[in-house]
This record gives C-alpha cells, structure tokens and sequence, in this order.
C-alpha cells in the first residue's frame, strides 16, 4: 500500500509528468517515513485527486514523482457530518480522528452546555485549527481522498439551524427508536454527539423542536469519543458504504 501525502494546491497532471511535494510533507516523507527513489506513493489534493507515482527523487526540500495514475473520486451522498460537542481532555479530538478515518464528510465543533471544554476568545481559532490538523492527519493515514470539512463552532441554536437543510440524528441512549431501523431518503446527515454529562433536556427539546431526531445505538452508553465513531460505522454498512 502507497504512503499518501497532501498538497492542496495539487491540479490534475497527465501521466508520465512530474509532480513535486515540497514543504512539510516531503521532509516527513524523507525523514520519518523514509521513503527514497524507486518506492511507490500518493498524492492528494483532499478534494478528491489522487495522483501515484514512483519517486524519482527524494530529498527533505523536495520530492518529486513520475505521474503512473490520475484518478478523481466525487463527494459520496449523502454526505454525513458529526456534531460533536467539546470535551475535557482530548475525548472530543478522539472522536474527531476515528471519525475521521471512519468516513466522515464534516466535523462540526459543537459547544454543548454541559461541555467542561470551552472555546472563547483566542482558543476558538486555536481550537478550530486544532480539529483541521487532526482531520488532515486522519485522512492521510487513511489514504482519504477528501479531507472532512471543519466547520465554526456552533452554539445549539445554530446547530439546530442546521436541520433545516439536512436530516440530524441526535445520539441519545433513552431514545425509543433505534439507528439501525432507519429508513434513508438521500438527505445528508448530521450526527449529534454530546459531551460528557450527555445533552440537556432543553437542548433536546430546542433541535427536536428544529426537526431533529433522537436515536439510539443500542442497551449500552458509550463515551463521548466512541458514540459518534461507533454510530457512523452502523451508517456506513446502513447506507451500503461499506
């Protein structure tokens, strides 16, 4: 299996051309993956290129591949986003990372009430960009052609707005009805999450209230960091992903 790499600003070569990874990426191939001139990787540009090649050069300044094939994946449908509310520790970025790896198209930081974690003032860009270098690192160990969307944190009212657009599945363990007896009807999904503490009844009531849904995964509760993981693997086989 190739190594993949990410260049966002990579555009479609022909084969037999030469493509160059520079920067970070390529003193990472070079210096800690120790890929050299023979060996086989990919490149994305994490909006659905994928580009692989033989290295011809390997050096920590610039890697430079001969193009053997060019393929370009679409945006799978419907597309499925995870809610999940901030966490103490690094349970919320846990999540973030299997998600990642799982298939998710989006991530949206969610500042739940019960959420011990908060994003104010200079840790809202920081923790953002926090969650964009966790979902780019996930996608590349998972040879994603599409890196997840990070969206801006979102306080309940505006995570509720986000079901006038999209069907939102709130993950509750008292719910009555159960993920796996859904029925699809092709729109996107979101999958809410909440913290530690669980979601407040008044947070309920105000995404029921915008459409939501509230489901159940099974008699078990899980953890904050493997709820949303656990509920996009039952949607990916739901939804013949996998």
């Amino acid at each position: 299996m190739a190594h993949f790499y990410l260049d966002e600003a990579l555009t479609p070569p022909q084969v037999g051309e030469r493509v160059s990874l520079s920067g970070s990426e390529a003193r990472h191939a070079v210096t800690v993956s120790r890929q050299s001139a023979g060996e086989s990787i990919s490149v994305g540009n994490g909006a659905g290129l994928v580009v692989t090649g033989t290295i011809e050069s390997a050096q920590p300044a610039e890697l430079v591949l001969v193009v053997e094939e060019v393929s370009e994946h679409p945006r799978r449908e419907p597309a499925i986003f995870l809610a999940q509310a901030l966490a103490k520790g690094d349970r919320d970025e846990l999540a973030v990372q299997a998600a990642t790896e799982l298939g998710v198209d989006g991530v949206i930081p969610w500042q739940a009430s019960r959420s011990i974690s908060r994003w104010e003032g200079a840790k809202v860009a920081k923790g953002r960009d926090r969650w964009t270098a966790i979902v780019r690192e996930a996608s590349k160990q998972s040879l994603r052609a599409w890196v997840p969307d990070v969206l801006d944190i979102a306080t309940t009212r505006q995570l509720a707005a986000f079901a006038s657009g999209a069907r939102m599945l709130v993950l509750e363990p008292t719910a009555e009805t159960a993920l796996g007896s859904l029925d699809f009807d092709g729109r996107d999904l979101i999958l809410v999450v909440g913290p530690e503490g669980g979601i407040s009844p008044q947070e309920r009531e105000v995404l029921e209230n915008a459409g939501a849904e509230s489901v159940r995964l099974g008699t078990e509760v899980l953890r904050t960091s493997t709820a949303g993981p656990a509920a996009l693997g039952a949607l990916n086989v739901l939804l013949g992903r996998w």
